[in-house]
Formats: structure tokens, sequence, C-alpha cells
């Protein structure tokens, strides 16, 4: 539960600076965490449960980012763009396209995946893999490159 304790020293800093842009994502790191610690059959967070978590958040912001940017609320996405740096500064530094190829290459031949139909496989493992180090859009996009080949 490091997550945990990372996010409540930066919330009492944030108080004290008056930071409302870091109050608002730490106070949404610390309901994720209290709603995942709370949820029914949930166990120990580990380090790869928190990244995910902290993930689907910044996820979140930038989804909002670009709605609002398509709607012209240019303001209500800076409050998103300020949150999302909160955030990114919690998740693990995320690997490029040109680090993960090459190990999902490894994981497709590692599963004998030869055919774009069984391209979930090879998602099941490679998400497993690079929890909280990448994107799983990105995963995706290489491992439909790499199968079309």
């Amino acid at each position: 539960m490091e997550l945990e304790k990372k996010v409540m020293e930066r919330l009492k800093e944030a108080m004290k600076n008056k930071d409302d842009a870091a109050l608002r994502a730490l106070r949404a790191i610390k309901a994720a965490i209290l709603t995942a610690k709370t949820e029914k059959g949930a166990g120990e967070m580990d380090e790869a449960k928190e990244s995910q978590l902290v993930m689907k958040l910044a996820k979140q912001r930038k989804e909002s980012i670009e709605i609002f940017e398509k709607q012209g609320r240019a303001d209500l996405a800076q409050t998103e763009r300020e949150e999302l740096e909160v955030l990114n500064t919690f998740l693990p530094k995320q690997m490029t396209e040109e680090e993960l190829a090459p190990l999902i290459q490894k994981i497709i031949s590692d599963l004998g995946v030869t055919d774009a139909k069984e391209m979930g496989k090879v998602m099941g493992a490679a998400n497993k893999e690079f929890a909280g180090k990448a994107d799983g859009g990105t995963i995706s996009k290489i491992v439909k490159q790499l199968l079309a080949q």
C-alpha cells in the first residue's frame, strides 16, 4: 500500500500549498484506492494493481480532454490536463512502441500464435506482462501490426 502513503503525503502538501489541481487528482486517487479496497473479494493491493488504478484514472482524464476539446471547452480540458499531470507522477515510465514490439514478438513466438484470430491469447499475456508499464491501446496496436505481417 505504498501508493496510499505517497498520496496522503502529497495531499497534505497540496493542502498547505493550496494547489487545487493536485488536490482534485489526489482525492480521485484516494477515492479509487478506498473503492478498490472495499470491493467484494478484494485482496491485497500490489504495485501492479496500484499502477493499473492510476492508469485507469489517467485514461479517463485523457478521454475527457478529447471530448472537451471537441466541444470547444478549453477551460474544462485544462482542468483535466492539470489533473493528468499530477496522476502521471504516480505512474512508472511508460514503455515506447519500439521497446514493446520485440517483447510482444517474443510472446507471440512463445505462444505459437500465427493467426490474427488468436489475438486474444497474445493480448491476455501481453497485458499481464506489461501491466502498469504500457497502455492497452498501444499493446493492441502493436499486436495487430505483428499478427498482420
